[in-house]
């Protein structure tokens, strides 16, 4: 089904250096800080228990900055001796990251911060320096490919109908911090330009592909793109160029306007923080095919009928399903929450 109430689990991956990170078994809501800490610049290699003159398994009893402390240029971080003192200074403002096995030390410059926070209201399940995870319980929608960072935000619809498309003038600082429901298409320009006006994320049937190049770089594929926190964020939920939402995809999504939600680039999933009662979403999953002109896809009737072989105008013979617009190959069409990549 396209829409589903359950009890989901959501990985945050964290960068090197986090200085502090959520407990397993804490409970966090969807925004919440789940890690944070900073990154480092190159390093610069300090003499350290040679330059006081003592043991390596000395220095940290004369130590006066700790691994992990953070230093201001010429900052003593170790000191031995009174009157004929020798130390160890800072050469460098920055983080004091490590200590050698021969006495030596490391001080990185800080070139900035980084946050993680939840996309779930739950349960921290496992917090390590790689990740943390968490378990809780939301309306989920399954998305084809998700662009930039973790997203979270109010729900706010910026089109009138599943197959209009999301147009830059539908979009003003008034929409700051909102999901926006974005129809068929979401262009290069309404990204960039909700993205200036503080939007939390778009999602939408699909986008361009020139246009999402255009947006991220030339890394962005069709499984998505991982970039910095400062990227704007897009949820494609059927494809790529065109896409008119279902109705059993875009009305719920109608009806939670307003409902806290996040999304979660990672898994490409929309969660919506709605009671399980908030409406009978969980219908089967709506019937997909290729549009006409082969650069989208488009929504089904719920009820398909076979057509038998059919002869093409590209005289291909092949299975096809009755439609209004005429026959379209079996192996065209599809169901929404169908996997379109192979699995590995």
């Amino acid at each position: 089904m396209s829409w589903r109430y359950s009890r989901w689990s959501a990985d945050h991956p964290l960068p090197i250096g986090a200085s502090e990170r959520a407990l397993e078994g804490q409970e966090v809501r969807a925004g919440d800080v789940l890690a944070a800490g900073t990154t480092y610049g190159t390093p610069v290699r300090v003499a350290g228990a040679r330059r006081v003159g003592i043991a390596p398994d000395d220095l940290a009893r004369v130590m006066r900055v700790p691994v992990g402390g953070g230093v201001e240029r010429r900052t003593v971080i170790a000191r031995t001796g009174r009157r004929f003192a020798r130390a160890v200074s800072s050469p460098i403002a920055g983080r004091l990251i490590h200590q050698r096995a021969d006495g030596d030390l490391y001080v990185a410059p800080v070139v900035g911060r980084w946050v993680v926070r939840s996309t779930l209201d739950g349960e921290v399940s496992r917090s390590d320096d790689g990740c943390v995870t968490v378990m809780g319980s939301a309306w989920a929608l399954q998305g084809i490919a998700a662009y930039g960072p973790d997203a979270i935000g109010e729900i706010a619809l910026a089109v009138d109908t599943p197959t209009a498309e999301l147009h830059p003038s539908r979009i003003d600082v008034r929409m700051q911090g909102r999901i926006l429901i974005g129809g068929a298409r979401a262009t290069a320009e309404s990204i960039t330009r909700s993205h200036a006006c503080g939007v939390a994320a778009i999602v939408a049937g699909a986008a361009p592909a020139g246009g999402l190049r255009v947006v991220y770089g030339d890394e962005a594929t069709a499984s998505g793109a991982t970039t910095g926190p400062e990227a704007p964020t897009v949820l494609c939920l059927i494809g790529f160029g065109t896409a008119p939402l279902p109705r059993e995809v875009f009305a719920p999504l109608a009806a939670l306007v307003g409902a806290r939600a996040a999304v979660h680039t990672a898994s490409a999933r929309l969660f919506v923080f709605a009671p399980e009662t908030a409406g009978d979403f969980a219908h089967s999953a709506p019937s997909l095919a290729l549009a006409d002109d082969w650069l989208g896809a488009r929504p089904m009737d719920e009820h398909l009928a076979l057509a038998g072989v059919t002869r093409f105008a590209s005289e291909i013979e092949a299975e096809a399903v009755s439609t209004a617009d005429g026959p379209v190959p079996v192996a065209n069409v599809l169901a929404f929450d169908a996997p379109r990549t192979p699995q590995t």
